[in-house]
């Protein structure tokens, strides 16, 4: 919760100071996921529920060896809770301030308790693995006139071939599909799928309305910039990611990715909070398109950022993997750079290093959905 999020960070920085992993090569680095709830809420409910499923999310994420949980002691998202759901099964261990006898004890009592963690982590190896095993996350931010024309499709087309082969392809931000909800459901794989998804819809109408917003008037003055006008515009760019496979699935805000092919999952369309649900879903890697320019990562789960457009990937080399601009300036054929996408998504998968990791990017990107009221 968030009266912990100091000591994590802190302990965190002072193992990386200190040199802790560096007699543990397999060991990537040790992560802080601070965030700004865990109490002020309700012990029940919509809210609850989200920052549960986010947490046990992380704490048994593929990418992550061990979680350890902080909290202070007396807050709604009680650590003992936590542990009766998730167990050994999801490596967790956890502690509170208050028992450990205040900050300062409790930084030393995590830095002890992860350098115990790492000879057991250290064991982990890479494997061969098939595409099946895949779960990944799309995403689109900064989105311009031409995200719908060339990194969007293109994207779309390397998901159907991810699909063929088994692979979970997520798709996310039910406020940036609004208008161009049909496009997905009549391609439901099943009747009631269509029923979920159109209520997750008229859930953000009336939230929206509670709140003196409107899904009518989503796009930022960057999209507009970018020539994007409207929500529709907007959103059928947005759909295009998620290709011409079936939709297999429609899931709530964290909850786990257990389909193969295409699923969609109800999130806002902030890009942060979005991310923060698919990777508790399981995805472990994201691919986010952007035609403005975005400087967004993510952990654990590496974010694969490919500009719709050749100015964009000039101007910003050190956050864009791919170009996907060449499309409409050179001619490359949307199938092309598909497999482009794929292969750049199986490297990845393998270990070669995104531009957002290189950055160190990811520590600032976990923001749970804080649903409802702040008490």
């Amino acid at each position: 919760m968030n009266c912990s999020a100091t000591v994590i960070r802190r302990a965190a920085e002072e193992l990386r100071i200190e040199g802790a992993l560096d007699a543990y090569p397999n060991v990537d680095g040790v992560a802080a996921f601070a965030h700004g709830t865990g109490c002020g809420m309700a012990a029940t409910g919509e809210g609850f529920g989200a920052l549960q499923r986010v947490l046990a999310g992380h704490a048994g994420h593929p990418n992550v060896a061990a979680a350890l949980c902080v909290g202070l002691g007396c807050e709604v998202m009680q650590i003992a809770r936590m542990k009766q759901g998730l167990g050994e099964a999801a490596r967790f261990h956890g502690l509170t301030i208050q028992e450990t006898g205040g900050t300062r004890a409790t930084i030393d009592a995590i830095k002890a308790r992860v350098r115990e963690m790492l000879p057991e982590v250290n064991r982990a190896t890479r494997a061969p693995a098939p595409l099946s095993a895949l779960a990944i996350g799309l995403q689109c931010g900064g989105s311009d006139g031409l995200s719908g024309v060339t990194a969007n499709p293109a994207l779309g087309v390397a998901c159907d071939m991810l699909a063929a082969q088994g692979a979970s392809v997520v798709l996310s931000e039910t406020s940036e599909i609004y208008g161009a909800e049909r496009l997905l459901l009549d391609r439901v794989a099943r009747p009631e799928l269509a029923d979920r998804l159109l209520a997750q819809i008229r859930w953000w109408e009336d939230y929206c309305a509670r709140n003196g917003g409107s899904m009518d008037n989503n796009p930022s003055p960057g999209n507009k910039a970018g020539g994007l006008t409207t929500i529709l515009e907007k959103s059928l760019g947005a759909v295009a990611k998620a290709g011409s496979s079936p939709l297999n699935d429609v899931l709530a805000y964290g909850a786990p990715i257990t389909a193969p092919g295409l699923s969609f999952m109800d999130t806002p369309g902030y890009d942060p909070v979005s991310v923060t649900g698919q990777i508790a879903g399981g995805a472990q890697l994201i691919v986010f398109t952007t035609g403005r320019g975005s400087a967004f990562g993510s952990k654990p789960a590496p974010t694969i950022k490919l500009a719709t457009n050749d100015r964009l990937y000039v101007a910003m080399p050190d956050d864009m993997d791919l170009n996907c601009g060449d499309v409409l300036s050179q001619g490359v054929s949307l199938e092309a750079k598909a497999r482009e996408i794929v292969a750049l998504i199986v490297a990845t998968a393998s270990g070669q290093v995104t531009k957002s990791e290189a950055l160190g990017l990811g520590d600032n990107e976990f923001v749970p959905w804080q649903i409802g009221a702040v008490m």
